[in-house]
């Protein structure tokens, strides 16, 4: 993958410069009436939901961890919570989710992230050559290897999306 566009510098595409990861942004116009931020992009992209995916804050023992999975499905907090240790997990606050990562909401990536946290990748990324994760604002996502997101972001990998994102369907 060759990098595109780098005038659309981010804190993520400065990290992955930075480490020699090669990427492709890709931009897209965001609708702010969208009801999902990562379907939005994988509609106006026309990429496969499966390999788009979505970053969340949830709160595991009190800190603040990353759960990576497809856009097409949701999150299992339960099984984020066993990935990391813990017996249960909850969504974060969104304005900590913001403090924490240096993003919006909408445009939260796992990747240059104001202060680092424990991330988790869905393990449906490992079959995929690439996937795409925002690029650290509404509109834009960069497209990677799986492998270096695990190596960027010390990601462990482990089956935390729920059965609709881990088959490509579903709601969020």
């Amino acid at each position: 993958m060759a990098r595109k566009n780098t005038s659309q510098a981010t804190p993520a595409t400065a990290a992955l410069a930075a480490a020699g990861v090669p990427f492709t942004l890709h931009p897209y116009s965001h609708d702010p009436s969208a009801a999902s931020y990562g379907l939005e992009a994988a509609e106006v992209l026309g990429i496969d939901p499966a390999r788009v995916f979505k970053t969340l804050m949830v709160e595991v023992d009190g800190r603040l961890a990353v759960g990576i999975v497809p856009v097409s499905g949701n999150l299992d907090l339960k099984a984020m919570a066993a990935a990391l240790g813990s017996k249960k997990a909850a969504m974060a606050d969104p304005g900590a989710a913001e403090r924490r990562t240096g993003y919006v909401l909408g445009g939260i990536s796992p990747l240059g992230q104001r202060q680092s946290s424990p991330t988790v990748l869905d393990d449906s990324a490992l079959a995929l050559a690439s996937i795409l994760v925002s690029g650290g604002r509404r509109g834009l996502d960069i497209e990677l290897d799986p492998q270096d997101l695990v190596r960027i972001t010390k990601a462990v990998t482990a089956p935390i999306g729920t059965v609709a994102a881990r088959n490509g369907s579903g709601p969020r």
